[in-house]
């Protein structure tokens, strides 16, 4: 079989070579043909080995040894158990779906082959790095998704605000990685090793030791190992305050915001900490942290949801608060709550992304919703699958999200862990929100009146190129479907979005992860929900007596009642609530702080250097300063070389008569 795990992140990278080196050569069907079956060869090799593992065949060891520095060795290796085949069969599948979605997308646009190049070394960044068994190979794959984040926000690197936003994206995730190097030297440090098992088979030694952060000061080494990677998944998985960068990353393609934002990027922290489980069951401090970091995240970035009138930043702030669930699941030791909960959202949150990627192109790359309404009847599918996904991120049963999510509340109410009150408070009000803006976005783009025109906009919003498929067209006319090459994918993810959650009995209550998850006896909140759990059946019985079920319900019925029944309420309550719409418009004024503090600081600390370090100091005085120091000295000198003889006769005598006074007084006194 380690000849089929070579295959699966190969053959991506393979594809990626080919369609980037040989793109002109191969054309456009020759560069979306050879990603596609690529990353289809990687999806099928991955459900493979899912089976394979699923029978009791798990992997763990080297494939290459990169460097050996001293007692140290630096490797390239595979760990194949239940958890990463679950990340590789989602990521390879997703991943998939969006490839086919985007032959229909980008259909016009110039950067055609390279997009596809770029979408295809992104599925073999994340492969790398669910497959790693070290720390080295982790890190590897870490950065390169992060590296190729940048090239695809920035895809269109025309667009000012394109450019903006993969900087930012860069830097921000720049900040996290190197909490995230901290860790990982850290444990090299005082483990000498970056392989996972023997790393954990050090962690309760390194739950003795402590170190002193500041003099007087001491920590327990586990703790600030653990904090230093969530430092790094906070930045992957845009978490508070490092969160800002993902709402802006929606200036890439809608493809992009699917592959980054649903299965795979902000994705990677969240199993990061999963697989870090047994290094964070042993710090309380740790998981605390975690906890009340995901709380934040959740309630309050699904505020901002609710005002934003671009249908992209509606998901994308979604997007930020169920990766807030699932951190908040990883801080109350729910891990296999917190990754069913990545599965379901991986199906579901593609089918927004994508679906409102559909509506985008039917209205000439209109992304504002309230230049929409009444697109039901023209979009059909579109608003089948929009439907679907918006069920399933409210949480509503029977859908994906339902099973998923009220797990993760139900543990945050089991927890101990100190923060899980606040947790669990704000998981609550955050689904009466979720449920809010899920099918404020649904009312407003697909019911009511129709808000758009039947001309030709000329304010391409999504990309500079015009795409075959756009419904206001060449020639003008209503918007229609999308052709089968969008539809297909957004159909075939919108089943998973539905029956995933079905899973939950065998993938949460079933023992599915097995050793590949770490939970100490102090922390059996799924343990305890196993022995209460009853059949999907008597689960979704039991929640209509249950809080998230009716907080779900009253949010579904505010939206329906404040954009359809009564629509002009809407303006009503942001003119009376304008003050507090004004904080979530400016998202708690993050951007503002950052570009003062940040950007603005170091922009003045380089002026200051510039003006007083490098003009006046290095240049002014060290430079120029001995240069007329020279000058000065030389004009002295030049003095005494005047090219009289009478000037050098008078000059020997004074110096004769200098030396014979030195002399006689050091006759007389000696000493």
């Amino acid at each position: 079989m380690k000849a089929l795990y070579l295959v699966i992140p190969l053959a991506p990278l393979l594809g990626a070579i080919l369609a980037g080196l040989f793109g002109r050569a191969l054309g456009r069907s020759g560069a979306h043909w050879i990603t596609i079956l690529s990353v289809a060869v990687s999806f099928c090799a991955s459900v493979a080995v899912m089976l394979d593992v699923l029978d009791g065949n798990t992997f763990n060891g080297p494939v290459y040894t990169w460097l050996i520095s001293g007692d140290t060795t630096f490797e390239i290796g595979f760990l194949i158990d239940r958890l990463s085949v679950m990340m590789m069969v989602v990521v390879t599948f997703v991943s998939l779906m969006i490839h086919i979605y985007t032959i229909g997308y980008m259909a016009e646009d110039p950067g055609y082959q390279r997009f596809f190049s770029y979408i295809s070394l992104f599925t073999f960044s994340m492969l790398m790095l669910v497959m790693a068994n070290n720390f080295l190979q982790l890190f590897f794959g870490w950065e390169a998704v992060g590296l190729v984040s940048y090239l695809l926000i920035g895809f269109w690197y025309t667009r000012p605000t394109a450019i903006f936003a993969n900087l930012k994206a860069f830097l921000v995730n720049r900040v996290g990685d190197f909490g995230f190097l901290l860790g990982i030297a850290l444990i090299l440090a005082h483990t000498g090793t970056l392989d996972y098992a023997q790393v954990f088979a050090w962690a309760p030694e390194l739950a003795t030791v402590t170190v002193e952060i500041l003099p007087g000061s001491a920590w327990m080494l586990i703790s600030v190992i653990c904090i230093c990677l969530f430092i790094g998944a906070m930045g992957k998985s845009a978490q508070f305050p490092l969160h800002v960068w993902l709402p802006d990353s929606m200036e890439g393609p809608t493809p992009i915001s699917a592959l980054i934002h649903a299965a795979t990027m902000v994705t990677a922290g969240i199993f990061m900490v999963s697989r870090m489980s047994p290094l964070f069951e042993l710090s309380q401090t740790a998981l605390s942290f975690v906890l009340v970091i995901g709380a934040i995240t959740a309630f309050f970035m699904a505020l901002i949801a609710v005002v934003q009138y671009d249908i992209k930043r509606v998901v994308a702030y979604s997007t930020l608060s169920q990766l807030g669930y699932m951190t908040m699941a990883l801080g109350a030791s729910a891990y296999s709550a917190a990754m069913f909960h990545l599965m379901t959202h991986a199906f579901f949150k593609s089918v927004l992304f994508l679906g409102a990627g559909s509506v985008i192109i039917a209205l000439h790359h209109e992304q504002d919703m309230r230049k929409m309404g009444g697109l039901r009847k023209y979009l059909p599918v579109t608003y089948a699958v929009m439907l679907i996904g918006a069920w399933a991120n409210a949480g509503l049963p029977p859908f994906a999200g339902f099973f998923s999510k009220d797990s993760i509340i139900e543990a945050l109410h089991a927890s101990s862990t100190p923060g899980a009150g606040l947790a669990y408070l704000a998981a609550l009000f955050g689904v009466f929100v979720g449920a809010l803006y899920s099918f404020r976005l649904v009312f407003y783009a697909f019911h009511g009146k129709e808000r758009f025109g039947h001309d030709k906009h000329d304010h391409a919003k999504e990309t500079p190129a015009t795409h075959g498929q756009s419904a206001h067209d060449e020639h003008g006319g209503p918007p229609h479907e999308s052709p089968a090459v969008v539809t297909v994918p957004l159909i075939i993810l919108a089943i998973p979005s539905i029956c995933a959650g079905w899973l939950i009995g065998t993938v949460l209550h079933g023992n599915y992860f097995g050793t590949a998850i770490f939970v100490s006896g102090e922390h059996p909140w799924i343990a305890r929900m196993t022995e209460e759990f009853h059949g999907v059946w008597g689960m979704m019985l039991h929640s209509l007596t249950t809080l998230p079920f009716w907080f779900t319900i009253a949010g579904v019925a505010t939206a329906y009642y404040v954009y359809i029944v009564r629509p002009e309420l809407s303006g009503e309550i942001r003119r009376r609530l304008s003050t507090l719409v004004t904080v979530l418009e400016r998202k708690y004024g993050f951007d503002e702080f950052n570009q003062w503090v940040f950007a603005g600081g170091a922009l003045k600390a380089g002026s200051g250097l510039s003006s007083y370090g490098d003009r006046a100091l290095i240049d002014g005085l060290m430079v120029n300063g001995s240069a007329r120091l020279v000058g000065w000295f030389a004009t002295l000198v030049r003095g005494l070389q005047s090219g009289y003889i009478y000037h050098y006769a008078f000059s020997m005598i004074i110096g004769v008569f200098v030396i014979l006074s030195w002399w006689l007084y050091r006759m007389n006194y000696p000493s």
